[in-house]
């Protein structure tokens, strides 16, 4: 029974599949699996412990002694995919409803899901149609990995006052700190990071399953069409405005659009954040399913805009050849 090669044929199915499965055993049959002891510390309550050792390993993977290759592109990449999401969430704080929600929209799920860019996806585009310098970009956008850039946004908007509360400096070490433990590790010893990037790809169907346990069904059903909008604003929005800042700056535009989407890892980011200030909690459940809809639009729609961009770029003299890019005149 090919269970793994058929979660690897569904976008972000490692996530979305145990996190949708346990939804609906926690709608319908909600103490199943809640009897004490290993089962409920696992499937049920594990979600922090899982998520931290999750962001432990992520972070094992960021390498700092690559941050001079291509920091120009990397930091830009990072930079505009920040800026955009946080315009966007600070767009929703101000425009939400008696319910926190804008378009049926939880503002930390636009942040988390706008921020945060899905590595692999980047990747695997950046290799089709850009250069070696272009790949190497991904160690500094690695950093849009996890809860810390969502953190940055939201303690500005809580002292712009659109935010109940700010994070103190303890509860962004007590986020930060198994990060930077992974980073460490990684850092000083080669063989610890590639021992902790598998952790990286195991834990997620099993955390996410945990946070399933949290959500009630009519979550995903008022979650997933909105979840669907902001995977479509993360791939026209952040996707085109890397795209034209990229063009801007003389570099393979398609660089730029490669980082529209949503990271997988980004739907633990709102129980993280809620983890470090309560006032987030109220929006966990629907935020975690809108950023789980995101992931896997983004993963569908992003290679196809790509794919568009690529064509009409082809048409005026770009040359894609073998993943080198020459600029024409564009």
């Amino acid at each position: 029974m090919k269970i793994k090669a058929t979660l690897d044929r569904i976008p972000g199915g490692m996530m979305v599949v145990p996190l949708l499965i346990a939804a609906v055993i926690n709608t319908f049959f909600p103490d199943l699996l809640r009897i004490g002891n290993f089962t409920q510390a696992l499937f049920v309550d594990g979600a922090g412990t899982l998520i931290s050792l999750f962001l432990l390993c992520t972070g094992a993977q960021i390498n700092v002694k690559s941050f001079g290759v291509s920091v120009g592109k990397g930091a830009t990449l990072l930079a505009t995919k920040w800026a955009v999401g946080a315009i966007f969430g600070l767009i929703a704080y101000m425009l939400a409803g008696d319910n926190g929600l804008w378009l049926g929209l939880a503002p930390i799920a636009v942040i988390a899901a706008m921020t945060n860019s899905n590595g692999g996806l980047f990747v695997a585009l950046v290799g089709q149609y850009g250069s070696k310098e272009d790949r190497a970009a991904y160690s500094l956008l690695a950093l849009n990995d996890g809860p810390f850039l969502t953190m940055v946004a939201l303690s500005i908007f809580g002292a712009m006052g659109f935010v109940d509360g700010m994070f103190s400096f303890t509860s962004f070490i007590s986020v930060l700190l198994p990060i930077v433990v992974g980073m460490v590790l990684g850092n000083l010893d080669e063989d610890m990071r590639t021992f902790l990037d598998k952790g990286s790809s195991m834990l997620i169907p099993f955390f996410a399953f945990a946070l399933g346990m949290g959500i009630d069904f009519a979550a995903i059903l008022e979650g997933g069409l909105s979840g669907i909008i902001l995977g479509i604003l993360t791939v026209f929005v952040t996707g085109s405005a890397g795209y034209f800042v990229f063009k801007a700056l003389k570099w393979n535009p398609i660089v730029g659009a490669a980082e529209g989407s949503t990271a997988g890892n980004a739907v633990a980011t709102p129980a993280a954040i809620a983890a470090a200030n309560a006032s987030f909690a109220s929006v966990v459940d629907i935020a975690t399913v809108q950023v789980a809809a995101s992931t896997v639009t983004t993963a569908i729609l992003l290679p196809i805009y790509v794919g568009f961009l690529v064509k009409r770029l082809e048409k005026k003299g770009y040359n894609f050849e073998q993943g080198n890019s020459e600029k024409a005149n564009i």
